[in-house]
């Protein structure tokens, strides 16, 4: 068996056997427990109470002497963790790709972050710092694994095989994801309104037991490989690592169809960040449609969206990755028409619109994860998708901006929501003009048989 202290000496392979995949998905399946259950539902909501009974007479907590309103604490803590990672994860994947030990990164941002969720147990009373400085480290930990997680998938897959295990992995975390949430929820229809505090403590609980004790089986079934650049020299891998994320920088106008795609990922990818983190927003304030409703239908979207990323990921075998996002995006933009005109108080049509979301949701951010592997050069996979998850989470506050923009200079969420549209147009329009064949050949990379 594979301990996590041994270093395969094999040359790397870019295949790998079933054994190895299925612990490379299961990895989805573990860490989909924080951003559904922790970031999407309990941990906004609890840590706008503790920071409300920590409110002076105006309504403000004051983190590091600085006047913040109570409500707004979650946000911009996600907002500060995610400026962090733009700095943190491109480090992160230059050390990853300077040690023959990817599997102990793994582990080791992993187990803090779930440590911090477990640490969420003992957030109680007014202490909303501590509650705040927890999901920080999570966020950034989260991203960190990430990181290490997704440069697996260039070692165990072909280029002809990446988008169906791409597919896979995200069909398998949204089933991993939407199963501890549905099970916290009914574990809080059960607990009733007088244990809610409790219970939803318990459910951030379990979001860290989920992800630390399902992340055993990747640590098992993957295997360490040499690093194609050679390990960092003894005590100075943080060192290295920035030196190498300078290097990375100025050698990605080397690669100037990657950077391209990167761009359109950027642009697309915001829009869809948006239209996830904003859709409670406007279910609540433009619907007017209860809780119980916008929760049952996160649900209902984490399972169609297992469904939709295996439905795209074939589509991708038999027409290319592509191709298959480019469609995803056209759908993406017929979901915000059809947003605008929704009537208010109608729960059926908000649920058959997060149906449609459902489909798209997995597969267009899927594939476009396996289309990125194919433009990264052989060796330098984590530092360059330490750049791919900064372009995924790291700019998620562009589309809010403009939401928010709009929304003040109109009074109109409709007018809000239909503003995201420039994302996808946009977005749809660059990546249309990366000549993707041509830019995996340029990365030195074969292409596959359909792009």
């Amino acid at each position: 068996m594979t301990t996590l202290s041994t270093v395969d000496e094999a040359a790397p392979q870019p295949m790998t056997d079933r054994r190895e995949r299925v612990g490379w998905y299961f990895y989805d399946w573990a860490n989909s427990a924080f951003p559904t259950t922790v970031v999407t539902v309990f941990f906004g909501p609890y840590l706008g109470d503790i920071a409300d009974r920590a409110a002076d007479a105006h309504g403000r907590v004051h983190p590091l002497g600085i006047p913040v309103a109570a409500g707004s604490l979650f946000p911009y803590t996600v907002s500060l963790s995610v400026l962090l990672t733009v700095v943190v994860l491109p480090v992160t994947g230059a050390i990853a790709d300077r040690s023959s030990h990817k599997k102990q990164l793994l582990a080791l941002f992993t187990y803090l972050a779930a440590g911090c969720c477990l640490a969420m147990f003992f957030l109680t009373g007014t202490r909303y710092l501590f509650g705040a400085g927890l999901l920080l480290v999570a966020n950034i930990a989260f991203g960190a694994a990430s990181v290490v997680y997704n440069s697996f998938l260039p070692q165990i897959a072909g280029p002809d095989e990446r988008d169906r295990v791409s597919s896979l992995g995200w069909a398998i975390g949204y089933i991993g994801g939407g199963l501890l949430l549905a099970l916290n929820v009914v574990a809080v229809q059960v607990g009733g309104e007088e244990h809610k505090a409790l219970i939803a403590r318990y459910c951030l609980v379990s979001a860290g037991i989920w992800w630390a004790a399902f992340t055993t089986i990747p640590l098992v079934r993957l295997r360490n490989r040499p690093a194609v650049a050679g390990e960092h020299a003894r005590g100075h891998v943080l060192t290295d690592g920035f030196v190498q994320l300078g290097r990375t920088l100025r050698g990605l106008k080397a690669y100037p169809l990657t950077l391209f795609f990167l761009i359109a990922y950027l642009v697309y990818n915001d829009g869809i960040q948006t239209v996830i983190s904003q859709a409670a927003v406007y279910a609540d304030k433009q619907l007017r449609l209860p809780q119980s409703v916008q929760v049952e239908t996160i649900l209902m979207v984490q399972f169609l969206a297992f469904a939709g990323a295996l439905v795209l990921g074939r589509i991708a075998d038999r027409v290319g990755a592509w191709k298959t996002v480019l469609g995803s995006l056209v759908i993406w933009t017929v979901t915000l028409g059809l947003a605008y005109i929704l009537p208010v108080g109608r729960a059926l049509p908000f649920v058959g619109l997060g149906a449609l979301i459902g489909i798209v949701l997995g597969g267009s951010q899927a594939l476009s994860r396996s289309l990125f592997s194919q433009l990264i050069p052989h060796g330098r996979e984590a530092e360059y998708f330490g750049l791919y998850e900064i372009c995924s989470d790291g700019t998620s506050w562009l589309g809010p901006l403009l939401f928010g923009l709009t929304f003040q200079l109109t009074g109109s969420y409709q007018y809000a929501i239909i503003s995201l549209l420039v994302f996808f147009i946009a977005g749809f329009l660059a990546l249309l003009a990366v000549p993707m064949r041509r830019a995996i050949a340029a990365a030195g990379n074969v292409p596959p048989r359909l792009v």
